[in-house]
């Protein structure tokens, strides 16, 4: 009898719902965001809602993407280097019109790895003091503006060369900033 009330226990266990595999806010940020962008090209673009056409199309679009959204396409593998190719995770559902948070939920069940991207906090260059960032920022601003700066061995040279270019990738902040 002790035996059957500890195997009906365990039954009711089983069978009570776990917790809910929910997005919470802020969760699967990179990837909810890109997917968002890609599916609103595709809509805009009025490609064809079929498996094919999303993989070539996102392929075509991670080829463009840089930063954290280049490692998204990693992860879901459709980059020529990636290691896994969870593409059709991604195409099938969206050829359906499955929102994308739903899409990402399932990512995240596969690899978790996905929804710990985050993207880097946003630097205020019209009010910023670039003398008081370190020297990896300095550098990730001019990443961002996709330049480099060759020759440069100390912070002020990083400095010179992010002011200098300052008005052609952050005009507004350029005009904004009183110690130019």
């Amino acid at each position: 009898m002790l035996c059957l009330s500890g195997l009906s226990v365990a039954l009711a266990l089983a069978l009570v719902p776990g917790p809910s595999e929910a997005l919470k806010e802020g969760d699967c940020e990179v990837c909810v965001t890109f997917l968002g962008k890609f599916y609103q090209s595709l809509k805009d673009s009025d490609v064809k809602f079929n498996s094919a056409d999303i993989e070539k199309a996102l392929t075509a679009s991670c080829k463009d993407a840089k930063g954290k959204e280049n490692r998204f396409c990693y992860y879901i593998g459709a980059t020529s280097d990636a290691a896994t190719k969870m593409i059709n995770e991604v195409s099938k559902p969206l050829s359906y019109h499955v929102p994308v948070e739903k899409i990402c939920e399932k990512l995240k069940k596969k690899d978790g790895q996905i929804c710990e991207l985050k993207y880097d906090k946003q630097l205020d260059l019209t009010s910023v003091d670039l003398k008081k960032l370190k020297v990896k920022d300095l550098k990730k601003i001019l990443e961002e503006w996709g330049e480099s700066c060759k020759g440069c061995a100390e912070k002020s040279d990083f400095i010179r060369k992010i002011t200098e270019l300052m008005p052609k990738y952050a005009p507004a902040a350029a005009k904004a900033r009183t110690d130019l």
